[in-house]
């Protein structure tokens, strides 16, 4: 038999018959303490999504620092997920690298969407070329728009372009989560109170669950968002975690 798919949802094909029984993956449950309650999940229907984890919100040089932000909070998720992925993929588990990557036309990129990146019409924003090293802000193959290069991103890893503060927005992500047969996402990157919670939110909104792995988020943005942030997210759409929590419930 050919298998037609990939072995979270595949068939059985022959000259003479398909079969379309989905084998079910052994389940890989694992507890450990969240907020506000402590939880189990099957791993095995699990993704980890890693939210623009990019040079132009991440790196000196980059966006950012050029628009003059202290980029300082948004290096601090490289240790905590170089922890965290490798015990991940280990354990099956797909690592999602979801990241700005645009059209150098821009051409799916309304206004306002355009002016949250440029609100005097003459700033460098989204496709605008920085000063110093010519990279194109968030383009797709620029330098800006690479994940930051302390980051072990492998290749089998899943890669998705986004093109909104909200991954799921014009993007495969769902197709691809609901193709794997993935129910539960953790969320890491930056900035925790715009795309990661604009994704997050998103994911709840479509049905999967949602849980934040604190220590593996940061913010350019003031203290008191990443408190709404953290505090919303337990109130109203998922759980609040430590990676550490989380590798301690899968020794």
């Amino acid at each position: 038999m050919t298998l037609l798919g990939y072995p979270r949802n595949s068939w059985q094909v022959t000259k003479e018959q398909v079969d379309l029984q989905r084998l079910p993956l052994p389940a890989k449950p694992v507890t450990f303490d969240a907020q506000p309650q402590r939880v189990t999940v099957d791993l095995a229907k699990s993704a980890i999504v890693v939210i623009d984890m990019q040079n132009d919100f991440c790196t000196a040089g980059g966006w950012l620092d050029y628009v003059g932000a202290d980029i300082t909070p948004n290096r601090k998720p490289v240790e905590t997920l170089n922890r965290l992925l490798p015990a991940m993929r280990k354990a099956d588990v797909p690592v999602i690298w979801l990241n700005w990557g645009n059209r150098p036309d821009r051409l799916n990129l309304s206004p306002s969407v355009l002016h949250v990146y440029n609100q005097s019409g003459e700033d460098v924003g989204l496709g605008g070329k920085l000063p110093a090293n010519h990279s194109a802000v968030l383009e797709k193959g620029s330098w800006g728009a690479a994940i930051v290069s302390e980051l072990d991103a492998q290749e089998a890893d899943i890669y998705v372009d986004k093109y909104r503060m909200s991954g799921f927005w014009d993007t495969p992500l769902d197709s691809i989560l609901r193709n794997l047969n993935l129910h539960t996402l953790f969320f890491a990157g930056v900035n925790l109170d715009q795309c990661v919670m604009a994704t997050l939110e998103d994911a709840v909104c479509l049905g999967y669950d949602a849980i934040l792995l604190e220590d593996c988020c940061a913010t350019t943005s003031p203290a008191f968002c990443e408190e709404a942030t953290i505090y919303n997210v337990k109130q109203c759409y998922g759980f609040v975690a430590q990676s550490t929590s989380v590798l301690s419930g899968m020794m």
